[in-house]
Formats: structure tokens, C-alpha cells, sequence
């Protein structure tokens, strides 16, 4: 222990003084922000929810507690950008106005070299944030999820999901004898538990003049024969003629791969997935031709490193606002700046993430976009901190 503190000593020793004591008059506000921030978004998203049901549904107090707890990581998640700005913005502006900032324009000091600190701290809160929001964050949304219904009397499953769709597109042969692209099979499943589908419909469109419905009880995907096997269901037949024909079985094997399976174990939201799940979940959509889900999904995995991308941002746009000369910015002005500043980036990046699920901007641009634009009113701010 005392080696690893003698080599962490020695590291900050390598540190520039400055940049030592600019990190260090960053640290305060920086964790000041985290708190304030974290307050008001636990407040507003979770905790008057579980207020509620305490009061309604007799959760215990200490339950509700855990589980706030086991919420906080997804608000962090968004407080950290949030807090880089107000952090930065407000420590740069104090120095502004106690005529530090103008003492170190005096020895030839930039105000690039001064916001270098702040751009290495906002760095490192992208990478904080990064990290919780793949790694942590979907664990401890899902443990919050099972003790909350575990609490409440709910029933709990290892494998779990409702109203499970999915649609695959492939050539359908039209009745010219020519080929176009279509949806072949549409299946969907009432509820998942543990593996069985209940309340099972397909629709089946690959025969040429045909439509088959298949409706069962429930489905299990059969390993050995590679095949879905329904139990307990009907097959209706719609025919070119416009009779229709209609079969009871009890048990069925139907050939459809397992991405209904596939999909239905993984999370609904994509803020819930990690970056490996979000990965198989487009994939799944591109095999299965579901163009629009699947470009849908694409967007929301460029936002995983967006998202933590805003840090860097915002700590280039509050650190250039705060080391403009003169520059006197109190708390409560910083909390108000900082709140209309998010505001118009995340406005930026919804309308832009829209363009992109709509197929108007590709996926890459779409979510990279409000960053570079921030990134260039950042540069320009810097401009303006140096003259």
C-alpha cells in the first residue's frame, strides 16, 4: 500500500504546478455539481415514485431505499456531463474574477494552456461516464427491477419480456414469377417466461397467394430439431380461391430461427443494453430485414459514445466562458447558465437523433453531429476567452 502511494506521489510530482492547482480548484465545484445534480434528477425520475409506493403499495422504507441506490448509477450517468459544465464554468469564472486568470496572462500564459486542466478532467469524466453507462448501469437498472417487483409480491423470471415482436423480411415471389423484397414471417408472443412464449401468433406470407396464421398457447424453441415447437394451437389457411382451411394440433414444429428467443432476452430499451448487447440486437434486426429497427438501434449505439463524449464538450464550452477576462459568475448564475446551456445541446442532439431514426441523416452523423457543432461553439469561445 505504502508503494503504491509513494508511486502515486511521485506521479503528481510530474504534474506542472499549474496544472495541479487548476485540477485542484476544479475538484470542488466539480463535486458540488455531481451532488446538486444528482439531487434533483433522483428527485424528479425515482424518488417520488417510490414515496408513492410506500404510501400505496406498502413497499418497505428500506427496500425503497435499496433501490434507490441501485437507480443512482443511470442519474450519475447524466449528471456527470452536466456537472463538468457547472464545474468548469464556475471555478474559471471565480479565477476570472479574482484577477488570477489576468496574473497568468501577465507571464505569457494562454488561455489554451489554462483550460488544458479542465479539458484533461473532462476526459475523465467521459471515460467515468462511459464506463457506468455500459458496465454499470444496465446491471443495476435490472437488480433495481427485481428487487422492486420482488418487494411488491410480483412475479420474478431469469428470462423475461412482454409483447415479444419480430419480423423477418426476405424475397417473396410474386405472382408474375418475379422476386421483391418483403415481410415473410411475423411472429409474436404475448409474454417470455423462463424460456416458454405464451400466447403465440405467426403470420407466415412465403408462399405465393397464401397466408398462413398459426395462433398456440405456448412455444418452446426445440434444440434438437432447430425448429419452434407450439403446443396446443390452430393453423389457418387463407388460399388463392378465397377459401380458407383451418387444422387443430397439438404439438407443431415450425422452421423459424431463434432470433425471436434472442430478442426477447435482451432489455426493451437501449439505454439498458451494454454496447455488446446493442450490438447483437441490430444484428439480429439486420438478418431479420427489419430495416428501420435495426437503423433505429444503430443511432442509439452511436449514443453510447456520445454520451459520454458531452463531457468533453461541455467542460471546453464552461471552461472558455469562465476564462474570459472579467468573467464574474456566482453559483446560483452557473446552475442557471449551466441548465440552459444542457438545454440547447440536448435539443441539438434530439433533433438530430430524430434525422437520423427517420433514415434522413445516416446513424454516424446523426449522433456525431451535435457533438462537432458543440465541439466548434466550444473553439470559437476559446477564440473569444484568448483575445
Amino acid at each position: 500500500m505504502q508503494s503504491i502511494l509513494q508511486r502515486v506521489h511521485a506521479l503528481l510530482r510530474h504534474i506542472p504546478l499549474l496544472d495541479r492547482w487548476l485540477i485542484a480548484e476544479l475538484i470542488s465545484p466539480l463535486l458540488f455539481a455531481v451532488a446538486a445534480f444528482t439531487v434533483v434528477s433522483l428527485s424528479v425520475g425515482v424518488m417520488f415514485e417510490l414515496v408513492r409506493k410506500i404510501v400505496e403499495s406498502g413497499l418497505p422504507v428500506l427496500i425503497a431505499v435499496q433501490v434507490l441506490l441501485q437507480r443512482l448509477p443511470s442519474f450519475l450517468v447524466i449528471s456527470f456531463p452536466m456537472a463538468t459544465l457547472m464545474a468548469t464554468l464556475l471555478a474559471y469564472s471565480r479565477l476570472s474574477a479574482n484577477s488570477e486568470l489576468t496574473a497568468l496572462r501577465s507571464v505569457g500564459v494562454t488561455a489554451t494552456r489554462m483550460i488544458v486542466p479542465a479539458l484533461a478532467l473532462a476526459l475523465v469524466m467521459s471515460s467515468l461516464t462511459f464506463v457506468f453507462n455500459d458496465v454499470v448501469v444496465p446491471r443495476s437498472n435490472r437488480s433495481a427491477e427485481i428487487t422492486l417487483r420482488r418487494a411488491l409480491g410480483k412475479s420474478i423470471a431469469t428470462e423475461k419480456g412482454d409483447n415479444i415482436v419480430y419480423s423477418r423480411f426476405g424475397s417473396i415471389q410474386q405472382p408474375d414469377g418475379s422476386t421483391g423484397k418483403g415481410l415473410v414471417q411475423l411472429f409474436y408472443a404475448n409474454k417470455f417466461r423462463d424460456g416458454t412464449m405464451t400466447g403465440v401468433t405467426v403470420l407466415d406470407f412465403s408462399r405465393v397467394g397464401f397466408t398462413q396464421m398459426l395462433v398456440a398457447k405456448s412455444a418452446n424453441w426445440n434444440e434438437q430439431e432447430a425448429k419452434w415447437e407450439f403446443l396446443n394451437g390452430q393453423i389457418l389457411t387463407l388460399t388463392p380461391s378465397g377459401s380458407t382451411t383451418s387444422a387443430d394440433f397439438d404439438r407443431y414444429l415450425y422452421p423459424l430461427s431463434a432470433a425471436p428467443i434472442r430478442i426477447a432476452k435482451l432489455p426493451k430499451d437501449a439505454n439498458n443494453m451494454t454496447v455488446a448487447e446493442a450490438l447483437q440486437a441490430e444484428k439480429l434486426l439486420q438478418n431479420a430485414g427489419d430495416v428501420k429497427e435495426a437503423r433505429r438501434l444503430q443511432v442509439r449505439i452511436q449514443e453510447k459514445f456520445t454520451l459520454p463524449m458531452a463531457c468533453l464538450v461541455f467542460g471546453l464550452i464552461g471552461a472558455s466562458l469562465g476564462a474570459k477576462p472579467n468573467s464574474r459568475t456566482s453559483r446560483s448564475q452557473g446552475f442557471g447558465i449551466s441548465v440552459v446551456l444542457i438545454l440547447v445541446y440536448y435539443v441539438l442532439s434530439f433533433s438530430f437523433s430524430s434525422l437520423g431514426v427517420k433514415g434522413t441523416l445516416p446513424p454516424l452523423l446523426a449522433a456525431w453531429s451535435p457533438v462537432l457543432i458543440s465541439l466548434a461553439g466550444g473553439g470559437f469561445l476559446l477564440r473569444q476567452a484568448s483575445r
